[in-house]
């Protein structure tokens, strides 16, 4: 559980007997169970593979299972499916969104699309399947500036939906772009005067701050990285200590991958400065909607199942198998 959060664990053997019958229940039914580094540690404990969306993207291009039950949000799903059309993919919670996706509904896309045929579509994973096949190419936080350096460019880039993981693509890059006005509710909760706080009283710990955050809570980081990418960095560095701005589940993670090491979660606050819900962590509400009692009735009653229109599936498939492509060449050649 992560430090301050308000959500109960399992008794562990409660959580031990799910965690058995929801391996017994795999094995059973030759399923792979993928988990997002912001799921519920129980679940990371008993998925194949934890990873950020791009990686849990390859994972669900290369897997031979013949079920794949993802544990994260709805559009992880739904890109799952759309990459394994002939596979039953489950998700545990079938309400379990993202704030990002509710941003851009693809009738709004389409209409703003229209204003300008120039317009070269880079939709961030963050979206549904139906705005995904309005889409030139995905990208995801981890690969977002290779996929802009690899844009078209005589083309007018327009990305959809996280204005703040598009600002800081701009920066890297310096391709100018139209954002879509959407964010993820749980980052930009961080805010500058919190985290300036906790430099001083950590002055030893690094910064590591996703970029779907705000500006003013970036321009603090020591790394601005994917989930992904920051556990790579926690690794790599010779710090002990580090303050994480992100999501909280990446914590469980981290620690067990760097025991050694110390890790932080960066505080929220309400518009007044005051600690929301008496938690001075972030998490997302969907992600958190995941836990094992739902993942061991989804793998026993194979549902909530993802469905998707057969021309959705095929239309959405080319712009994240542009992306797959994109993201396997070489640095340096996009």
């Amino acid at each position: 559980m992560a430090p301050g959060s308000l959500r109960r664990p399992l008794p562990p053997a409660q959580a031990e007997a799910l965690s058995r019958e929801i391996l017994a229940l795999k094995r059973k039914l030759n399923a792979v169970l993928l988990a997002h580094n912001y799921q519920v540690p129980e679940i990371q404990d008993v998925a194949d593979f934890v990873g950020d969306s791009l990686g849990l993207s390859q994972q669900a291009a290369k897997t031979s299972a013949d079920v794949i039950v993802f544990c994260g949000v709805h559009f992880m799903a739904e890109t799952a499916k759309i990459l394994n059309p002939n596979k039953r993919v489950l998700l545990p919670d079938k309400d379990a969104g993202c704030s990002l996706e509710e941003s851009c509904p693809a009738d709004q896309l389409r209409a703003f699309q229209a204003t300008n045929p120039n317009f070269h579509t880079i939709a961030y994973i963050n979206c549904s399947a139906e705005v995904k096949a309005l889409s030139d190419v995905i990208c995801t936080s981890g690969n977002a500036e290779k996929i802009v350096r690899a844009a078209p460019a005589d083309r007018d880039l327009l990305f959809v939906p996280d204005e703040n993981l598009g600002a800081w693509v701009m920066e890297q890059t310096g391709r100018p772009m139209t954002l879509w006005r959407g964010n993820c509710y749980a980052h930009v909760e961080f805010r500058r005067d919190s985290l300036l706080r906790l430099r001083e009283q950590f002055p030893d710990a690094k910064v590591v701050v996703h970029p779907e955050s705000l500006r003013e809570v970036r321009e603090l980081a020591d790394a601005i990285c994917s989930t992904e990418k920051m556990i790579a960095y926690c690794k790599a560095s010779p710090a002990r200590r580090f303050v994480v701005v992100t999501e909280s589940g990446i914590i469980h993670r981290m620690q067990k991958e760097c025991p050694d090491k110390e890790f932080i979660c960066a505080p929220v606050f309400d518009a007044l400065r005051v600690p929301t819900d008496g938690c001075r962590c972030s998490e997302c509400k969907f992600m958190k909607m995941n836990t094992l009692e739902k993942l061991r009735a989804c793998l026993a009653d194979l549902r909530p199942q993802i469905m998707l229109r057969p021309e959705i599936l095929a239309r959405a498939r080319q712009p994240i198998e542009r992306m797959l492509e994109i993201s396997a060449r070489p640095e340096g050649n996009t």
